[in-house]
């Protein structure tokens, strides 16, 4: 059998106000060393935008870019994950872009998003465990569940996590959540723009895992009206400064800048979002900006650690769980970089 390798070329559409993920298969008859396997190395390819909401039938080419390459376990050896950029013709980003609208993509601003998503019933469109009529117990045994009438959908959340090991992704753990159903992964990156091509590959392999056990993954922010959790996806994040110096003034200063802009941050971090953060189950209202030492009702949540030293990192908790990772990413290192202290040049 000849040699070759295959690519899965994945990318975002233009619906919105989200996107959703879109893939296809390029097959090279050709084997590349693993080091070799880098986005520069693989061609730009085209795609119909037409049927993604990116271009009209008229003049419908758009072209994807490869950006982050990944191994794809699932497929063999010679199969890896391509994360693309959708450019124009012209080769000018797509105006659907959003991950060209980062500027700065340094390795010292980390990510850690805690990605909350609901296993759906796709017959019925309710979480696995709700029963056929009614609701299932209150919440409370659920989190961190073990059991079969406290967890369901282990098998799919554990795959996902192997899965995601395999490929290379810095998947740091999963957990059952408070609602039945509904799961848990973490996943840290390095770089607004790497740190969101990891999260939108990372829900590109849960997706495809889902296909197997015929469920639907659920990113709506509050799947279930009534008292139950929604699902969001809180983001730890830093810098160099924050890590190592830090302080109560520089701390105090960054809050104050997030306050000035959290409109445009709450307009970026996911639709429909005002159905979660309601002020009850562990959240600040929509309207509201705080923060707060060990406070999982803030908008922001100082933890223990960093409240005592006045350095480490800091968790966003307004994100929804369909939110666009490159919007956060871009948003939070814009304001970590506003908020560092400027350096006085000395003079010679």
């Amino acid at each position: 059998m000849r040699e070759y390798t295959r690519l899965e070329y994945i990318w975002l559409d233009g619906y919105y106000p989200e996107p959703n993920l879109r893939s296809k298969t390029k097959i090279l008859y050709a084997s590349f060393a693993p080091d070799d396997m880098k986005p520069e190395n693989l061609p730009v390819w085209g795609f119909d935008g037409s049927s993604t909401k990116q271009a009209e039938g008229k003049s419908s080419d758009c072209l994807l870019k490869p950006t982050r390459v990944i191994k794809d376990p699932q497929r063999g050896p010679h199969a890896y994950l391509v994360m693309c950029e959708v450019m124009n013709p012209d080769g000018t980003p797509h105006s659907t872009n959003s991950r060209s609208r980062i500027h700065n993509n340094k390795e010292e601003f980390w990510f850690g998003f805690e990605q909350e998503y609901v296993i759906t019933d796709l017959k019925r469109n309710m979480p696995l465990g709700f029963p056929e009529e009614g609701f299932p117990d209150p919440q409370g045994k659920y989190y961190c569940g073990v059991g079969s009438k406290n967890v369901v959908g282990r098998l799919l959340a554990e795959e996902h996590l192997a899965v995601c090991m395999e490929a290379g992704l810095n998947v740091t753990g999963i957990n059952a959540e408070v609602m039945i159903g509904q799961w848990e992964y973490q996943i840290l990156g390095k770089g607004a723009q790497t740190a969101g091509d990891d999260l939108w590959l990372s829900r590109y392999i849960l997706s495809r895992i889902s296909e197997k056990y015929d469920v639907k993954v659920e990113l709506h922010p509050k799947p279930v009206k009534g008292d139950w959790n929604g699902s969001g996806m809180h983001v730890n994040f830093s810098d160099n400064f924050m890590r190592e110096t830090g302080g109560k003034k520089y701390i105090l200063g960054l809050m104050d800048i997030l306050e000035e802009n959290h409109k445009i941050h709450i307009e970026n971090y996911g639709s429909s979002n005002e159905e979660r953060l309601t002020g009850e189950h562990e959240t600040q209202h929509i309207d509201k900006f705080s923060y707060g030492v060990s406070d999982r009702g803030a908008s922001i949540r100082i933890p223990v650690s960093t409240g005592k030293s006045w350095k480490g990192y800091l968790e966003d908790r307004r994100p929804a769980s369909n939110a666009d990772p490159y919007l956060i990413t871009n948003l939070i290192t814009n304001a970590l970089i506003k908020a560092k202290p400027k350096t006085k040049k000395v003079k010679q």
